[in-house]
């Protein structure tokens, strides 16, 4: 019996009903209705998948402080990694053995116009990321990290910004709108009970075309560059070794391993955070 294993990263902005800062914000009082709306969203994954045919399940916190998803309240078949310190980050416990990725509650790249709370990484640090020359945000850098691993992402939900943003990247994958971006703070919502049964479709319809699926794999030399949002912060992050300032705000690193590259900017932006703030 062939036994398929996927793999959940759980990300909140891209949520059923989220819109604002403080529905994603662990000392603000929205946040614990927030939380279960997305371990609403999370279960629905869940179940698709196993009804879909997977025999294993591992949902893999990828907000914030990794610590947003209600334990008690996830399907009792699947487990989770949750907790703060990262090796991977969003993608932390990814690896060969899985057959597919889902990327849930995932939201658009900084600066996409009219994407619900759209960021890449951190907005209070970060103004962009590129890749070899191009802009590339969470959703990419999840994909690329599946990739290493030789597993396909085949679904992703979130706004309409960013289920257009994965079609870009992954031909033919499937996703879930649960709302629509009307301004970064704006958003036409559709209720859980509707997003719920469209996650739950999307999943199984994933499942039953899985082998049509290939990973997104980056080979050679690859570029990582950041826009901080000011110079205190480029400085900071220019003290990593084998990084070149690129201009007053940027960045840069080069290197023949995406884990490498992926990993310069977690360790950029812990330097960039240590600048004093003015």
């Amino acid at each position: 019996m062939i036994v398929i294993k996927i793999y959940i990263s759980a990300d909140m902005e891209g949520a059923t009903g989220v819109t604002g800062a403080a529905d994603v914000s662990d000392d603000k009082p929205a946040y614990e209705r927030f939380r279960k709306l997305l371990t609403k969203d999370v279960n629905a994954a869940v179940e698709g998948a196993f009804e879909g045919g997977a025999k294993n399940v591992v949902v893999n916190e990828a907000h914030a402080n990794k610590r947003n998803i209600l334990l008690e309240e996830l399907h009792e078949e699947a487990e989770m990694i949750s907790g703060p310190t990262r090796f991977l980050c969003m993608m932390e416990g990814i690896n060969e053995s899985f057959d597919g990725v889902f990327l849930i509650g995932y939201h658009a790249r900084g600066g996409t116009q009219a994407a619900v709370l759209n960021h890449t990484i951190s907005g209070s640090q970060i103004y962009n990321i590129r890749l070899n020359g191009n802009l590339i945000g969470e959703l990419g850098l999840s994909v690329l990290m599946a990739g290493q691993f030789g597993v396909p992402v085949i679904l992703v939900s979130g706004d309409d910004k960013v289920c257009a943003e994965a079609q870009e990247f992954i031909p033919f994958v499937e996703t879930a709108q649960v709302k629509v971006g009307i301004d970064r703070y704006v958003a036409k919502c559709l209720t859980p009970t509707k997003t719920s049964h469209m996650i739950k479709e999307a999943a199984i319809r994933a499942l039953k075309n899985i082998k049509n699926y290939k990973p997104v794999k980056i080979e050679g030399s690859i570029k990582m560059e950041i826009d901080f949002m000011n110079t205190s912060q480029a400085a900071s992050a220019e003290l990593l070794p084998g990084t070149k300032r690129e201009g007053s705000r940027t960045i840069s690193y080069v290197s023949n391993n995406y884990q490498d590259a992926y990993k310069f900017i977690l360790n950029s932006m812990f330097l960039a955070s240590r600048t004093s703030r003015g």
